[in-house]
């Protein structure tokens, strides 16, 4: 690693360390959830922009992790990790039968079907009300029994960082030119020896259960779950955060959804227009920018400046 970035990597870990102790109790909140959007947004970039495989699903994935681990815990007293360490299993296994189930299927079909798949679980949820509360809500422990948000940030900064660096890892090995060859062309990729059945289950698989350690940790910081979590609604934002950041970096990805959920809450004075605005800019981005706005700067400053490239390949 060559001293600049180093110099800029310690400058950000820095700042992300200290910056609970820079806000208010209200921006500490919003940064919090600014991360779970994050690690959501990344594994559904994962999903999407490196394996081709387009879903409308994912944030039943975080729903079904989160009702996992908060019923196991209220229910049989289960300890919270391992709750939450069900519910990445229970969404991986989940993810795989969906991503077989849909194996035929492609472009809208595939969408149209996480959609319904996503629904019926919701429907689940609201109509089980003996045991998810339905509307409702389930109230779940917290992880920490103590006023102060400051732990759940620092720790959602690690699993933040320890998912973003566990995908960065697999879209740079073998499996992740895998699924990039499965995402340009399937026929091509199953002549060159990819098992594309295989793969195509196993980023589902991937992706779900990083959506599910997501729900998981949403589950004991906010203390209540409702249906919602899994909406169609939730699920537009996750693609937004993706698209206006950049669907085919993780990284970019991960700086959308952050800036993205801070935005839309300093935003929030401007009530109703603030959505207004939100969609305008998504608009833009998809007519002008389709790779996301953070590639195309970097393209932009790259360019001016070539050193820039060079400096932060090291």
């Amino acid at each position: 690693m060559r001293i600049p970035t180093l110099i800029a990597s310690l400058v950000l870990l820095a700042l992300a360390l200290a910056f609970p102790h820079l806000v208010n109790a209200y921006w500490l909140s919003v940064s919090i959830l600014a991360i779970f959007y994050a690690i959501i947004t990344a594994s559904w970039t994962l999903l999407v922009g490196y394996a081709g495989q387009f879903s409308f699903g994912h944030m039943a994935f975080v729903s079904l992790g989160a009702y996992t681990s908060g019923l196991l815990v209220t229910s049989f007293g289960v300890p919270i990790p391992l709750g939450m360490l069900a519910g990445i299993i229970v969404c991986a296994v989940v993810g795989s039968g969906v991503g077989y189930v849909g194996l035929r299927m492609r472009g809208p079909y595939l969408a149209l079907f996480t959609v319904a798949f996503s629904e019926v679980l919701r429907i689940i949820f609201v109509s089980e009300t003996e045991i998810t509360g339905g509307s409702g809500g389930l109230e779940v422990p917290p992880l920490f029994h103590i006023r102060s948000d400051i732990p759940y940030y620092y720790l959602g900064l690690i699993l933040l960082a320890a998912s973003l660096g566990a995908m960065v890892a697999l879209v740079s090995s073998r499996w992740g030119l895998f699924f990039r060859a499965i995402r340009e062309n399937e026929q091509a990729a199953a002549a060159a020896g990819v098992r594309v059945i295989r793969f195509r289950v196993l980023a589902f698989a991937i992706a779900s259960s990083f959506a599910g350690l997501a729900g998981g940790f949403y589950a004991h910081y906010v203390g209540i779950l409702t249906p919602d979590i899994g909406s169609v609604d939730q699920m537009g934002l996750v693609v937004a955060m993706a698209v206006i950041g950049g669907a085919e970096s993780l990284v970019a990805s991960v700086i959308g959804a952050l800036v993205l959920e801070v935005a839309i809450e300093a935003l929030r004075s401007y009530g109703e227009w603030r959505l207004v605005i939100f969609g305008a800019a998504l608009l833009l981005v998809i007519r002008f920018a389709r790779n996301g706005l953070l590639p195309l700067a970097w393209d932009r400053l790259a360019r001016a400046n070539p050193r820039l490239r060079r400096v932060f390949a090291g």
